[in-house]
């Protein structure tokens, strides 16, 4: 019984917190390039670079309430900051919107053509990034480290494995939760959220109805900008911050709205959490959970592991393939918000 324990805490310590933690990152990810193409039909490969710029100023304002002295005690300071975040990013695309895509939109260009637009928009972003704050790695991360370490689990249980969850991975799950439910209340509750909705499902019809596609838009873009700040702003904290990261982020964000049906938001958050598991477990090598759970005459010699973490990004690519030819639509029937 220990040593099933022992599997499950070692399991829980090196796939399951991370994976749900990653997951909610490229769920929240995942739903800024669901409601663009939900709404605005297009495929918005800048994405990745708008997480990028939110959490470059996050991180900047950070480092100065740092040198404020201003801090949140045992969280890290970057959630005062990352609300200044949002603020700039969504300032960023409502710009980029008025001076690129307004123009194309008006002139019902096609969606391909929005897309080979947003490439341009992408390296823009990436390069105002790496200018600003530089290419290389970057940590903001203040505060306590653990909610509880791995010294302290075992203290506390008894066990040889130890289960270390830190304070980044909390916070960035249960701001995942915050964010989604707001997401959903505002889209079914509110009547800008309804109308965002029937945008999505009929543009002609809704504008007929009188609704506002100029308003439609400016929300969307207001709420991809938070969306996309916070997701950045949380894998930086989890992880580092580097602007390239953000740029092969793209790949599994947009596995995981197709995954789960682009232009769905509930299917974006699912399949979020379906690239994540895959990408962990899959480069994860199991060979110390089943030391565990197998005799000692038939424990593994080697490190039973898939892939090796090098290929994380591969295994994205694989489901992403797998998806568009045998499911198209994704697990959740997409293009509807």
């Amino acid at each position: 019984m220990v040593d099933i324990l022992n599997a499950i805490v070692a399991l829980s310590n090196y796939v399951l917190i991370p994976a749900v933690a990653y997951g909610s990152q490229l769920a929240l990810g995942a739903l800024g390039v669901t409601l663009i193409y939900g709404i605005l039909r297009f495929s918005n490969f800048a994405h990745g670079d708008t997480m990028a710029f939110g959490a470059m100023v996050t991180i900047l304002f950070t480092w100065l309430f740092q040198s404020w002295g201003i801090s949140l005690g045992p969280l890290p300071t970057a959630l005062l900051a990352i609300p200044l975040g949002i603020a700039a990013t969504a300032a960023l695309l409502l710009t980029t919107d008025k001076l690129v895509y307004q123009f194309y939109r008006r002139k019902k260009a096609a969606p391909v053509i929005l897309v080979i637009v947003s490439m341009g928009v992408m390296f823009v972003m990436n390069g105002l990034v790496r200018f600003v704050i530089g290419p290389n790695d970057q940590r903001f991360v203040d505060g306590e480290r653990f909610i509880i370490s791995a010294k302290e689990f075992k203290l506390l249980t008894g066990l040889k494995e130890g289960l270390a969850f830190k304070t980044t991975q909390g916070i960035t799950i249960v701001t995942a939760i915050i964010l989604v439910v707001a997401l959903f209340w505002f889209l079914n509750r509110t009547r800008t959220g309804k109308s965002m909705r029937a945008f999505s499902d009929n543009e002609d019809l809704a504008l007929l109805s009188g609704i506002n596609p100029d308003k439609v838009v400016m929300v969307t873009w207001i709420i991809v900008g938070a969306l996309a700040a916070t997701a950045g702003a949380l894998y930086g904290l989890d992880k580092s911050f580097k602007p390239f990261i953000f740029l092969q982020l793209l790949l599994p964000i947009f596995a995981s709205a197709i995954v789960g049906g682009l232009g769905n938001p509930l299917g974006a958050i699912a399949g979020g959490f379906v690239v994540a598991f895959s990408e962990v477990l899959i480069t994860y090598p199991l060979k110390k959970v089943l030391k565990y759970l197998m005799p000692e005459n038939l424990e593994p010699s080697g490190l039973v592991q898939l892939l090796s973490t090098d290929y994380k990004f591969a295994v994205s690519f694989t489901i992403l393939i797998i998806v568009l030819l045998y499911r198209p639509t994704g697990l959740f029937r997409g293009q509807s918000v």
